[in-house]
């Protein structure tokens, strides 16, 4: 058992001081410390330095480490040109990137006070690397694949990744499912996913209505996506559209990242389903997507989490930074409002919305936790000048244990 004392503890709800929080592997109580002591007497103290805070672990519930490599080798403004340029340069990025570079980004997300990520994997590289991390994983095994004639093939790839990490078993390590895309993944294959993820409750996650690209193709069968599936994959028409893709999860909530394109139908879907969108501008703003209409979401009462996407389409895996970015591109949006939306979209709600047990300060839940230093006494902005100050992340607890800082 252990108690830590700052001076400041953020909640969702409000700005806590005066107060301390025992804690083992979950937050057994919050009270005075006086009180703490006399009922955990034989517990560990910790006092933080003046102007402290203590807050929820953050979440980066979209991450692809496979391609950590990558510095200058892609080309970002337009989705298309970035995806030849990761088919030209994928041998090159996926060899560069051994089980030393996947570590180091991890580790730079440690440092930023991540404590939990949910990594898309595509080939089973980075399993290592993510059953090592210091963080919770939720761990995305990807299937893809756009021809009904290696449909078979492709199911028995992922199949065979699937079970590979659910025999990697440790604690914070949680084994699930990525559908690629709706004009990636065949039918037949998304329908054999699907049944697994019934069958065995797992977590759900697939890429939606991303680029333009995406949406002429899917609607149309014109578009850049046109010449991109004739010349590669000899295929003249998409394998589904936009509605038939989202009827398959109408019962099984998952997590849609990006969603930029989506129209009035697909969200009133997405809403009724109750499907979270994983909102990553960043990514978005250098593969030329353009800005995810936030206030659309809360409009229809759609969840929404924040989420830095890889280091082929981001410069850093840091959330501060991916928050940052999103409260200047959103700047319809009331300033105050968005900063609360975004913290909460990397704790709490991105925590709801991957069904874990953290995301708070509040007795019961896991004690995932990062220690700031403010610098100063907080004023009434404090979600705000967390985004903007880049104040640096002291401790960081992940399930009651010290994994950065002393």
């Amino acid at each position: 058992m252990q108690i830590i004392t700052p001076n400041y503890i953020l909640t969702p709800d409000e700005l806590l001081s005066n107060v301390s929080v025992a804690f083992g592997t979950t937050i057994q109580k919050i009270a005075p410390l006086d009180e703490l002591i006399k009922e955990f007497p034989d517990a560990k103290i910790t006092t933080l330095e003046k102007n402290s805070l203590l807050m929820p672990g953050l979440i980066n519930a979209h991450v692809h480490l496979e391609f950590s490599a990558n510095r200058t080798e892609l080309s970002y403004g337009n989705f298309i040109k970035w995806l030849h340029s990761v088919i030209e340069h994928r041998d090159e990025l996926i060899s560069g990137c051994a089980n030393e570079c996947m570590t180091a980004a991890i580790n730079s997300m440690l440092e930023s006070g991540i404590t939990t990520f949910g990594a898309v994997s595509s080939y089973g590289m980075d399993l290592d690397a993510c059953f090592n991390a210091p963080q919770n994983v939720i761990y995305f095994n990807e299937v893809i694949g756009s021809q009904a004639t290696m449909a078979d093939i492709l199911f028995n790839n992922f199949l065979a990744r699937l079970d590979t990490s659910k025999a990697s078993a440790r604690e914070g390590f949680y084994p699930a499912v990525a559908i690629h895309s709706p004009y990636s993944v065949h039918p037949i294959l998304i329908k054999k996913a699907l049944q697994i993820v019934k069958d065995e409750k797992l977590k759900l996650s697939a890429h939606f209505m991303e680029s333009e690209a995406e949406r002429n193709w899917l609607d149309k069968n014109e578009g850049e996506f046109k010449e991109f599936f004739e010349t590669l994959l000899k295929q003249n028409s998409s394998i589904s559209d936009s509605q038939e893709f989202l009827k398959n999860f109408k019962d099984e909530p998952m997590l849609l990242t990006h969603a930029v394109k989506a129209n009035y139908q697909e969200l009133d879907e997405i809403s009724k389903s109750k499907h979270t969108i994983i909102h990553c501008p960043i990514s978005n703003r250098l593969l030329g997507n353009g800005a995810l209409d936030l206030s659309k979401l809360d409009e229809k009462n759609i969840r929404w989490i924040c989420a830095t996407d890889g280091l082929s389409s981001n410069y850093r895996l840091n959330l501060f930074e991916e928050m940052k970015c999103a409260l200047f591109m959103h700047s319809n949006m009331p300033l105050k409002e968005l900063t609360k939306k975004l913290i909460l979209s990397v704790t709490k709600d991105a925590s709801d919305a991957l069904g874990l047990n953290c995301g708070e300060i509040k007795e019961g839940k896991n004690a995932d936790m990062i220690v700031i230093n403010l610098e100063s006494e907080p004023s009434n902005e404090l979600e705000l000048h967390l985004i903007l100050q880049g104040y640096n992340v002291e401790k960081v607890y992940i399930n009651g244990k010290l994994k950065k800082g002393q």
